[in-house]
């Protein structure tokens, strides 16, 4: 589930994800759902616009309820960042 959450936070969502589940192990799952505007900046994919088919998947929240037994929630949580505050060329040894 980590590893899920790491490609949920590079690939799909703008924010942070961290697993809280406590699940350990490899899962093989398929999840549909219909993606909106703020999901998959980080690969640079423009989402196609809202559809209007009864018979489109669902958003990711509500897929990730009904198809996986999981629950997407914003909440506070200490995660690890990387700060580069100062980038030089290196010097010729």
């Amino acid at each position: 589930m980590a590893d899920f959450a790491g490609v949920m936070q590079t690939a799909v969502l703008d924010r942070p994800v961290v697993d809280q589940t406590g699940l350990s192990g490899r899962f093989d799952f398929e999840l549909k759902w219909t993606p909106d505007e703020f999901q998959f900046g980080g690969l640079r994919i423009k989402v196609p616009p809202p559809t209007e088919n009864p018979d489109a998947p669902p958003d990711l929240f509500t897929a990730f309820q009904q198809q996986l037994g999981l629950k997407l929630e914003a909440t506070k949580a200490s995660v690890e960042i990387l700060v580069v505050d100062h980038v030089e060329k290196p010097s010729e040894n």
